[in-house]
């Protein structure tokens, strides 16, 4: 019997051999891990992309369809105009010219037709067809009318623009600010169709833009390019006009400067002249602040010019009349302190017996010094108050002030002192802690002229007159204080530039008060065309800062003096004495009025 041989080393006991089952006629089949991943992944596909397919189609097919029209259909906004605005005799004193907007990370830019059409030539894209507003007067109506520029985040967020978006554009200052609703229009759409290139295949729809109302001011032009002409040289100061219904002429402040500066691009011209040449330089002058309206936000000492109010306290309030007199004594001591007339300390004279008409007409401080001891601080600040003084007057500009009025109740609040003898002193003649804007000063003076009728100013000619306050002074009171006035204007009183006051018009009709003949032997020989005006005036030179500081020189007047048509007002801020420095303008503004 033979022996099973051994496989040996070569095949070891641990190999398998064991046979493959076999089912029906065939191997039982075994799959691998590899077999199974190719159909997982396509199930998972084709299910993600029936789920997403059902998601756009059935979920969110209407959010695909409106974004499928957007990429299909262009909205281009037509930008209306704003409204042009003109002087009261119809004068433009804005145009609007055509141009572009280009937005650049978010920010907007208005550029002219020169400057779009040099981008367009480099391919840019983005620009809207508009319109520019551009300031023909430049400097001269620069506070008054102001500028426009692109709303800001931070007015985006006030209820009062709500319904602007961003990039609009909006006024930004003065009448602009103002009136920013009735001047701003409503813009237009054009519904475009557009191919895959986003160019224009037709156009669907349209509405027009509406441009905005047109507004007329009170402003005279004319008038306003007199005082800018007459103000040439000065630093910082103010023009006020008015007539006596509260109807604003003229507001002039200085520095002014170029509102095209905001508005136009790099190739717009600055007249060479201008006080600003970039719009750099306007804003980043914090020492004189161009940006500033001195008429109505910059507030002041009034200096002498507040005499008037002082003066009708006292005779309204029945505490002198006509007849009351003090004596020039030329200085008064209060302790260790010496209050003096301004002739005395100049000239070392005193002016006499001095009587309410005199003392105005002299601008005489110990008679008001006098006087303010009389009426008391808190009954000269009621009757300030009546006359404007210490409250805002509500002109339709913005930034207006209120000034100061001081009262005891003030002083201990804001100063943490008593009310002394000395601030009577002070206040009486519009020194100490009183401080006024000019357009107050204008407001008082011009409720003189009215026989103390006070309207609240106003620049919009569409407006009614308001009556802010009225009989403030009876007729009687009305005419001391007017003749005083009148002697402030001619020999003997302190306004010498307006002593023998005469234009050139033979127009103006001679009634022996307001309006008289010229003597042929003071003019030429065309003296036949000349007309003395009689001119009632107050000066003003008002303290402020150190003893090195020049003071604010000041006038006010109206005129004709009996019949008057006009309220003038001129500060110039640290510059001398109001007859010496702003009495010359007002005359240059009378001038180019009664030469008409």
């Amino acid at each position: 019997m033979k022996r099973r041989s051994s496989p040996g080393v070569a095949f070891g006991d641990y190999i398998s051999t064991g046979s493959p089952s076999i089912r029906r006629g065939g191997y039982e089949k075994q799959y691998t891990m590899r077999e199974f991943i190719l159909p997982a992944i396509l199930i998972v596909v084709l299910s993600v992309l029936f789920f997403r397919l059902v998601a756009i189609q059935l979920v969110h097919g209407s959010y695909y369809r409106a974004l499928s029209d957007k990429n299909r259909i262009k909205t281009e906004t037509i930008h209306a105009s704003r409204g042009v605005i003109f002087d009261r005799y119809g004068t433009p004193l804005v145009f609007n010219v055509p141009g572009f907007r280009e937005s650049v990370d978010g920010k907007t830019t208005q550029i002219s037709q020169k400057k779009a059409v040099e981008l367009l030539s480099h391919g840019a894209t983005g620009l809207e067809i508009d319109s520019l507003r551009q300031y023909p007067y430049r400097e001269e109506f620069g506070h008054v009318i102001g500028y426009v520029s692109q709303i800001s985040k931070d007015e985006l967020r006030s209820p009062e623009f709500s319904a602007y978006r961003g990039g609009d554009v909006i006024g930004k200052m003065g009448i602009e600010q103002e009136y920013e609703k009735k001047l701003i229009g409503t813009d237009g759409k054009k519904l475009q169709e557009v191919n895959s290139m986003g160019n224009p295949v037709r156009t669907l729809g349209q509405s027009d833009p509406i441009p905005g109302v047109d507004i007329t001011l009170t402003l005279d032009a004319k008038l306003q390019h007199a005082a800018f002409e007459a103000t040439k040289g000065i630093k910082q100061g103010v023009v006020i006009v008015s007539k006596l219904n509260g109807e604003v002429l003229v507001m002039l402040s200085r520095p002014s400067f170029d509102p095209n500066l905001f508005t136009l691009d790099e190739t717009y011209e600055v007249a060479s002249n201008a006080a600003y040449t970039e719009l750099s330089q306007v804003l980043l002058d914090g020492d004189r602040q161009p940006l500033l309206d001195r008429a109505i936000s910059g507030t002041y000492p009034p200096g002498s010019t507040f005499k008037l109010v002082t003066a009708a306290a006292g005779l309204e309030n029945h505490i002198i009349d006509k007849n009351y007199e003090i004596q020039d004594t030329g200085i008064i001591y209060l302790g260790a302190f010496s209050f003096s007339n301004w002739f005395f300390t100049q000239h070392g004279r005193t002016d006499g017996v001095v009587d309410v008409i005199k003392a105005i007409q002299r601008s005489n401080d110990i008679f008001f010094y006098k006087l303010a001891e009389l009426v008391g601080v808190e009954t000269l600040s009621k009757v300030a108050q009546k006359f404007g003084v210490g409250s805002r007057l509500g002109i339709d500009l913005p930034g207006e002030k209120a000034g100061v009025l001081p009262t005891n109740e003030w002083k201990q609040k804001n100063v943490g002192e008593p009310w002394y003898l000395g601030d009577t002193y002070h206040y009486g003649i519009g020194q100490g802690y009183l401080l006024t804007t000019p357009l107050q000063v204008n407001a008082w003076t011009q409720a003189i002229a009215n026989q103390g009728k006070l309207y609240r100013p106003r620049l919009l000619k569409d407006d009614k007159s308001v009556v802010l306050s009225d009989t403030l002074l009876d007729s009687k009171n009305m005419e001391l204080i007017r003749q005083g006035m009148i002697g402030a204007c001619i020999p003997g009183g302190v306004a010498w530039p307006f002593f023998d006051y005469k234009v050139k018009n033979p127009k103006l009709k001679i009634d022996g008060k307001n309006i008289t003949e010229v003597p042929q032997a003071t003019t030429s020989a065309d003296f036949s065309e000349y007309r003395h005006v009689t001119v009632a005036c107050k000066t003003g030179t008002a303290q402020h800062g150190g003893e090195q500081t020049l003071p604010h020189a000041w006038i006010t007047l109206f005129a004709p003096a009996y019949n008057p048509e006009i309220v003038v007002t001129v500060l110039v801020e640290s510059a001398g004495e109001g007859s010496s420095v702003a009495a010359p303008i007002a005359k240059k503004v009378l001038d180019e009025y009664f030469s008409r």
